[in-house]
């Protein structure tokens, strides 16, 4: 699966868009990934990540620093 953070394992869901008239469509809901470099053991390395755990990373990383 192309769409799943490397961090956390979120991946895509799959449910119904329901119109007015209550008819249902399948459709899937993507999550936020985004490419990004994370520093491990002095190593830069290029994942791809959810936006929150992106989020969560900074945070980490300024509360150590």
């Amino acid at each position: 699966m192309a769409n799943v953070c490397t961090i956390c394992g979120k991946g895509a869901i799959s449910g119904f868009s329901v119109s007015h008239s209550h008819r249902k469509t399948k459709r899937r809901w993507l999550p936020n990934i985004q490419q990004t470099t994370v520093v491990v053991d002095n190593k830069t390395l290029r994942v791809k990540a959810c936006a929150k755990c992106i989020k969560t990373q900074s945070k980490n990383a300024a509360k150590a620093a």
